[in-house]
């Protein structure tokens, strides 16, 4: 069986946690393979709301296994909080979860680096979440990083406190940054030994096998392809490859294993953070969707930047992952709107192009008005039942980005989304 890769298509945010919940009865193996704790997927059933950042969204289903691939930078501080506040609930964590050996682990002054550096930048901020990813994956990609089997090493002291003295030179000449370590390496100790419990695993060779056994494996993506390090609008982006491609790299499995993509995207658009945003609504408007879409980061708790979907970004996501099939989510918040803006191309210096231009900054969006739906949609369970001008709205996008759009979201639950077209999986 190959392996299905679920990812964003948009800045993050599109909802992936619900839809991988939603996804999970059909699979055996759900694989989280890039990203760290800056995700925040929201999980919504029985009338409780979970957010996970680490643990992949299918761990609320007894019988499929959660596997945190090498792909992600784990923070031990947070993963521990995590399981111990899901085990609180009654939920049961551990026997389902693996965590790849081969992942990174974050430490106590990765995250001072982080805070040091986007202090530096001044009024240039990208907009980081300062959960310390930035600076762990510079420590990977310069080969100094610190992995979750090196907890399994008599060495592993010596190589933590060497690259702790390495980052504290860095805080002190670079930018002489204050703070106290002594305030939080106390906690990622303890966490530290609670992590060295759990099932440390060798991920690759456990995909791998399941793979050859024939068993559903659905690969979980984090932020959104928006935010890819070489495709998403650098430097305003996060430092791990979001797109299909990731998969691949993040888990240890070959191109050729892939299967179906779904690509998640909401109805308009919303970014967290710094970075060109060209659809973006500094209005009345944007207020109100942000109001209607509870529109505030799960990790951070900000306010997100809203505005109209983007189409050619979205066909360029499209695009880069290979995706087969389109999941629209918070349909249902454009209820709110008699009329709905679409932009379906860019004037630039050059003239008018639907490609992406390498500076997004100075694209001005181009808008086709659509009739919006006016009505309450939460409550519909099937398409047939949906408004007219929802069903008009679903097909124009389809004619557009060419691919179909399988399933749509009215709502936060996970029952409230809706498939569209028959679909396997």
């Amino acid at each position: 069986m190959p392996i299905d890769v679920l990812l964003g298509l948009q800045w993050g945010d599109e909802g992936k946690g619900k839809v991988v919940d939603t996804f999970t009865p059909h699979y055996d193996v759900v694989a989280r393979f890039q990203g760290g704790p800056n995700a925040g997927h929201t999980i919504v059933f029985n009338g409780k709301k979970y957010v996970l950042h680490l643990i992949p969204s299918g761990i609320f289903h007894e019988d499929t296994v959660c596997l945190v691939g090498n792909g992600v930078v784990i923070d031990p501080i947070t993963l521990k909080r995590e399981i111990e506040t899901l085990e609180a609930t009654g939920e049961q964590i551990r026997g389902k979860l693996r965590i790849s050996q081969r992942a990174h682990l974050i430490l106590p002054t990765h995250k001072l680096l982080d805070a040091a550096s986007e202090q530096a930048k001044g009024d240039q901020k990208i907009g980081s979440t300062l959960r310390g990813i930035g600076p762990t994956y510079m420590d990977k990609t310069g080969r100094n990083g610190l992995r979750v089997g090196d907890l399994l090493s008599d060495e592993f002291e010596d190589r933590y406190k060497a690259l702790v003295t390495k980052h504290k030179k860095m805080l002190d000449q670079f930018y002489q940054f204050e703070y106290d370590l002594s305030e939080i390496e106390p906690q990622f100790l303890e966490a530290v030994e609670f992590l060295k419990g759990l099932q440390l695993i060798n991920s690759e060779s456990f995909i791998n096998q399941e793979l050859k056994a024939g068993k559903k494996i659905l690969a979980e993506g984090a932020q959104g392809t928006l935010l890819d390090i070489e495709f998403g609008s650098y430097p305003f982006v996060t430092s791990s490859n979001t797109t299909t491609s990731g998969a691949c790299v993040g888990l240890g499995v070959p191109p050729s294993s892939i299967g179906r993509v779904f690509g998640i995207f909401k109805a308009y658009c919303t970014r967290v953070g710094s970075g060109p945003f060209p659809t973006e609504l500094n209005d009345e408007v944007g207020e109100e969707i942000r109001k209607a879409g509870s529109e505030f980061g799960a990790t951070t708790g900000r306010p997100r930047r809203t505005g109209w979907i983007d189409l050619p970004l979205l066909k360029y996501a499209v695009q880069l992952n290979g995706v087969t099939d389109l999941i629209m989510t918070k349909a249902d918040v454009l209820s709110i709107k008699d009329e709905i803006m679409v932009c379906t191309a860019y004037k630039t210096d050059e003239g008018l192009t639907q490609d992406i231009p390498f500076e997004q900054e100075n694209a001005v969006p181009v808008y086709e008005p659509h009739k919006g739906w006016g009505v309450d949609v939460t409550e519909v369970r099937s398409k047939e039942n949906l408004p007219q001008e929802l069903k008009d709205y679903i097909k124009y996008l389809e004619g557009y980005l060419e691919v179909p759009i399988t399933f749509v979201s009215v709502g936060p639950d996970r029952e409230q989304i809706m498939e569209m077209h028959a679909l396997e999986v």
